[in-house]
């Protein structure tokens, strides 16, 4: 393993110089410090992360708290863990994952332990339990989601109520006016999980807007979950003829029903669904879509991070206004 005392070897200096090049405590001339640049680069040096946060106070960690929930879609959530991964090195930060479901008492730890130097959360529900927690510690904090009162906490997701309103345009101007909505698993609700509202208060609003009928369901992500879910839509709207699926888990699954049941897409019925970009492309047909934006938003956090670790931000909340990709999926009532 490359040395501090390698470098300063090659370069013809102390190991001292090294450091301070390193660290940009000590003013150092231009030649010197190319010279010491120059030599890291040759010899492949590293500095020891743990003698880096000695000698900084910094760990150059992120931690990202994503508890693995059973109702929760790991791939659809990997899109956000892979964002933020591929941020942080370009700040020259690795990340953390937590996947424990991380209460108050364990945000407390995370941040009373200084294994990172920031935390991102995500998972966030409505009326949050940590919020207050973390608001409360000295570690800057970035939320992916928005609670209903996040404070002085940075925030950044899609906009969940925006996507649901752009869904049921989309519907609604091909002239559909028997639609509904599939929306996440029954204990996403009762966990009362920010996204999932707000996309149920938007849609609601919008069908209520158009003055269309239209009902709402929770999915299990299993057959018999997406059999009973559809079972209670017909019910209520025995005319369906366009369903909106907040739902990644379970699409391919409704669409094998739906095909099963003798009802064709689009010609029978129109479905727009909210999820990453590869979903659409892994089904039998392209998806009309809204895109999670998982990219954007795993990105922002990071940069929303970076700048409250150099002190240069004021809290803030960005919600990401969402885009429609047109697919095959739906098509004009006639």
């Amino acid at each position: 393993m490359v040395s501090i005392a390698d470098v300063a070897r090659d370069a013809g200096v102390s190991s001292s110089t090294v450091s301070y090049v390193l660290s940009g405590k000590r003013s150092i001339s231009p030649e010197t410090r190319d010279r010491v640049e120059a030599s890291v680069r040759r010899l492949g040096y590293h500095p020891h992360a743990g003698a880096r946060a000695l000698a900084s106070s910094r760990t150059n960690v992120l931690a990202l708290v994503m508890p693995l929930r059973a109702d929760i879609d790991v791939q659809v959530l990997m899109g956000f863990v892979t964002s933020v991964v591929t941020s942080a090195r370009k700040y020259d930060y690795d990340v953390l994952l937590l996947t424990n479901d991380e209460g108050p008492d364990g945000l407390r730890r995370v941040a009373d332990s200084a294994m990172a130097d920031a935390l991102l959360v995500m998972d966030v529900e409505s009326a949050d339990p940590r919020v207050p927690v973390l608001r409360s510690l000295r570690c800057p904090t970035v939320l992916i989601g928005l609670p209903d009162e996040p404070g002085d906490l940075s925030c950044v997701d899609l906009d969940f109520s925006a996507a649901a309103k752009r869904c049921v345009q989309h519907l609604a101007d091909l002239g559909h006016e028997h639609i509904a909505l599939v929306g996440p698993s029954p204990a996403v609700y009762e966990r009362g999980t920010s996204f999932a509202g707000r996309f149920l208060n938007g849609f609601t609003e919008a069908t209520r807007t158009r003055g269309l009928n239209a009902p709402s369901q929770p999915c299990s992500p299993s057959y018999d979950g997406v059999r009973e879910c559809l079972d209670k839509i017909l019910v209520e709207q025995p005319r369906l003829t366009g369903l909106v699926v907040h739902n990644e888990a379970v699409l391919g699954t409704l669409l094998s029903e739906l095909r099963a049941r003798g009802s064709r897409v689009p010609e029978d019925v129109s479905v727009v669904a909210v999820g990453p970009d590869e979903m659409a492309a892994n089904q039998p047909m392209r998806l009309t879509t809204v895109p999670l934006l998982s990219d954007d938003v795993g990105r922002i956090a990071v940069e929303m991070t970076m700048r409250e670790l150099a002190g240069s931000s004021a809290p803030e909340v960005r919600l990401l206004s969402p885009r429609l990709a047109h697919g095959d999926s739906t098509a004009q009532r006639d």
